[in-house]
């Protein structure tokens, strides 16, 4: 976390049709790495199913450092199953496992049942970090958090400027105050090292007023204002543009067709305005 630079990521040939997980491919997910591994050594997944379970494979032949492994649904065993034998064949860079993603946000679990999945895993993976996923708010606001935070080994927490209704009359060093104040709150919270895993700002779309040039100053501001240590830092979100997501509503109820925009590159790994000036990866020491 402290020199290492953190992307989230979901293979490009990932896309969900119809209600269908399509199937990608190896040499799309090493193609996609490609473009990353220049700007990126760590990643953070959503899922270990549709060949997402190739990731840590797939960085490891790449030289990346690092992957958080993550598990959409660990209600569903061939997904759970998928992940614990990535981290098994790949201790050298699995560096942790985040069992659901806004599980508690989207109602697809309780707070007990997110502790009964900790509690399987660590029982298969008892020298794996494991963590959720949730927005700050689950964290920051529900007692019911409390004994699962007791069970993690780091904080995942995804913090959103733009959904925060005070965030059109702001600008970027409000937007990137923003992230670094819930962080320090999240950090009074959980005793261990917290990993912003979802911030940033969509570049599209056009009838929503975003814009790339708003992407790559709010990156600029949380760079310059958030410093990355060991016990504190931010990934990047998203490595690619997800099309397909433009009627996304999985996560948080309703429509959000900014969904589709987050990338740091475009569906076809084109780089975007937030690329051209991006600073030096640190080299660990």
């Amino acid at each position: 976390m402290a020199n290492g630079r953190f992307v989230t990521y979901q293979p490009t040939g990932v896309k969900v049709v119809d209600g269908k997980l399509t199937q990608a491919s190896d040499e799309s997910i090493r193609a996609d790495l490609k473009a990353l591994h220049p700007h990126f050594d760590s990643l953070i997944t959503y899922g270990a199913q549709g060949g997402a379970e190739r990731v840590a494979d797939l960085a490891a032949e790449q030289g990346f450092r690092a992957v958080v492994i993550g598990v959409w649904d660990f209600y569903n065993t061939a997904e759970l199953a998928n992940a614990i034998a990535a981290a098994r064949r790949n201790p050298k860079i699995v560096a942790g496992l985040s069992l659901g993603n806004e599980m508690i946000l989207s109602k697809r679990a309780a707070w007990g049942d997110l502790e009964h999945a900790l509690d399987q895993v660590r029982a298969e993976l008892p020298a794996t970090a494991l963590t959720v996923t949730e927005t700050f708010a689950e964290f920051l606001d529900h007692a019911d958090a409390k004994p699962t935070l007791a069970k993690m080994d780091f904080l995942l927490a995804n913090i959103h400027p733009i959904f925060e209704p005070w965030f059109r009359q702001a600008g970027p060093a409000n937007w990137s105050d923003f992230v670094i104040r819930v962080s320090e709150l999240l950090a009074k919270t959980f005793t261990g090292p917290v990993l912003v895993k979802e911030t940033g700002i969509p570049t599209g779309p056009v009838s929503l007023n975003f814009t790339p040039a708003m992407q790559r100053d709010f990156y600029r501001a949380l760079e310059k204002h958030f410093p990355q240590t060991a016990i504190r830092a931010f990934s990047y979100f998203s490595a690619f543009d997800a099309p397909w997501r433009t009627s996304d509503a999985i996560v948080g109820g309703g429509v959000h067709p900014e969904e589709a925009h987050w990338g740091l590159f475009d569906a076809k790994r084109a780089a975007k305005l937030v690329m051209a000036d991006f600073p030096p990866l640190l080299k660990a020491r």
